[in-house]
This record gives C-alpha cells, structure tokens and sequence, in this order.
C-alpha cells in the first residue's frame, strides 16, 4: 500500500469564510487521521481571496491541535519571502507544541504575484534559495557553543525539511542535500518522470535521509459513479480558467456543463495541468492510483481533492483511502475502536 497524504487548499467559498475554510481544514485533518492518511499539509499562497492559508504557519497550529497523530506541515513555505530565522522559529514553535509530528516543505517560488511580493518587503531572489535551506536546516541543529543568533526555540528539534518542486530543479536540489522531494505533479505534470529520475539518480545520503524518499502530488476526486465526481471536479476546472483570466474568486459550486463555461484556450490549458488527475468512482480511482504508483514507483501520494461541498469532500477523500488500501480505513476504525 503506498502512503496517502492531503495537501489541502484551505478554500474559501461562496458558502464559507476564511474561519469555515480553516475550521473545515481542521475538520478534515481530524477524519483522515481516522481514515490512515499519513500527513495533512497546507500551502502558502498570498493575495488570493480564495485561499485562506496565508500565515501558514498559525493554520497549522489550528489544525495539529484539533489532531493527535497525523503530521502535519508546510507543504509548502515560499522561502524566498522570508528569513531562514522567522520560519525556523515559526517551525520550531510548532515542534515543541507538537513534537514529531510537524513537516517543512519548502518551495522556491513566490506564490503569488510580483506586486504582492513587494508588498512582503522581501527581495524574492529564488538563486539564494539551496543557501537559505541550509542556513534553515542549521537552527533547527543543536546550539553551537560559539554560536551567537539562534532561533528560539527551534535548536535540537531537528524539524525535517522537504524539498518541493515543479521542474528539475528541485530535484537536483533534494537530492544533493539528501533530503525527501514532493514534485508538484497536481498542477504542473510535464517534468514528473524527468525530475523523478533525476532524484533518484543523483540522490546522496545525509543525516536525515539514508535513501531517496519520492512523494508525488495528484488531483483526486471521488464519488459515488464516474458521472458523479466529474462533475464534482469542475469545481477545479473553474479554478484554473479563472486563474488564466487574472480572476482571484471565490471557489464555486460544480456545475453541469464545463464546457459552457471555458473557452477552448482555457480547456487546452487546464488540461495541461491538470493531465495527472484521477476523477471518477471507487473503482476508477483505485485503478488510477495502482497505474500512477506502477508509472512513477511513489512512496507516498500527496493528494488535492477540489471538492466544494465539505461533506462530499470529505466524502472523496474516504473513498480515496479505501481505493488506495482495501480494507485501510476498516483495520483503521478497528485499532482505534
């Protein structure tokens, strides 16, 4: 059984505030800890209406305390928008409330717009970024008795970092520095095997990773029938036509007829992104997952499921653990029964 893990977009909908997103999110990480998921992740993005996990770090918190086991982390921090120092006492901070259980995902990329950036007051310079993780993944080491800038109260708690990434690139870079890579395959597929390949190839051992450790991003969404979770799925569709448009909404409900809502330029695209996704039943989901772990040999998946309406998913995401794991979420329920 390959590892299941949830990125959640902490959305924002026509029917929600940014407080329903984030105690939905919570919510959410509360049943997949039942369901076996492994880890509960959250990104950074910034000036989006619909996304509300800005200060992603205070998200967390929310979520890693309404939970018990399940990891949670950054999946991921856009390093260049900030000093190595505040987000290692951000992530220190989370370690000790919540020890062995936080993740550090690190990205290089701004995650938003480069008016927004300047807004930040940083200097987004993506170059710094392998100097910046390793000036990161020093403050969470042991205090040195020469050393005179510490972050507190991240010494000695070892916080693991990831390296995330959308092209080769982070590749190189995780595996160089030997640490686990999440490739963002949910929404830009092309360079997946390429950058696999790479890692693997090219992957050195270190102090936190003996062998490479692959975790594969993919849109899912699941329901009762096929029909079903297509049109489930447009939730996403919009999205990312409306991301062409420079239109930051609110997510939308599902509707009947995707193509009414798109144009043919906005469909070609999408489907670019999109192309990884699985949609459609149980029975369709776990055929699409068993040929996407066959296809690139994951470790984990690291699942986005876009589905507006909270019950349906959380709905999905069960059906997702049940189709990854057979009996999973039975033997789950059991042991904690």
């Amino acid at each position: 059984m390959v590892a299941l893990s949830i990125l959640d977009l902490v959305r924002v909908t026509e029917d929600t505030d940014a407080r329903g997103a984030i105690d939905n999110a919570r919510d959410l990480a509360v049943h997949a800890e039942g369901w076996g998921y492994r880890r509960f992740w959250v990104a950074e993005h910034h000036n989006m209406a619909g996304i509300a996990s800005a200060a992603t770090s205070i998200v967390l918190s929310h979520v890693a305390a309404g939970t018990s086991t399940i990891r949670v982390g950054a999946g991921g921090i856009m390093l260049p928008n900030h000093s190595p120092l505040i987000i290692a006492e951000q992530f220190g901070t989370l370690a000790r409330l919540y020890p062995g259980r936080i993740d550090l995902g690190l990205g290089r990329a701004p995650g938003t717009d480069q008016l927004t950036v300047r807004a930040l007051r940083r200097r987004h310079d993506a170059d710094s970024f392998p100097q910046d993780v390793l000036e990161l993944q020093h403050y969470f080491e042991p205090v040195r008795p020469d050393q005179q800038v510490q972050a507190v109260p991240a010494a000695g708690t070892r916080v693991p970092l990831w390296i995330l990434g959308s092209s080769t690139y982070g590749a190189q870079l995780a595996a160089e520095l030997g640490l686990p890579y999440a490739f963002a395959s949910h929404f830009a597929p092309q360079q997946l095997m390429d950058a696999l390949r790479i890692y693997r190839d090219r992957f050195k051992p270190s102090a936190q990773l003996d062998r490479p450790y692959a975790v594969v991003g993919v849109n899912i969404v699941a329901a009762d029938t096929d029909a079903e979770a297509r049109r489930l799925a447009t939730t996403q569709q919009m999205s990312f036509a409306n991301i062409f448009r420079g239109a930051r909404t609110l997510s939308q409900p599902p509707i009947d007829d995707i193509e009414s809502y798109w144009s043919p330029a906005e469909r070609f695209q999408a489907q670019q992104m999109l192309a990884r996704s699985i949609v459609g039943s149980r029975e369709t989901v776990a055929t699409g997952i068993d040929a996407l772990v066959a296809e690139t040999g994951a470790d984990e998946l690291m699942i986005v499921s876009d589905v507006y309406d909270h019950a349906l998913r959380l709905k999905s995401f069960e059906l997702i653990a049940g189709a990854a794991g057979g009996q999973r979420v039975a033997e789950r329920r059991e042991a904690t029964a």
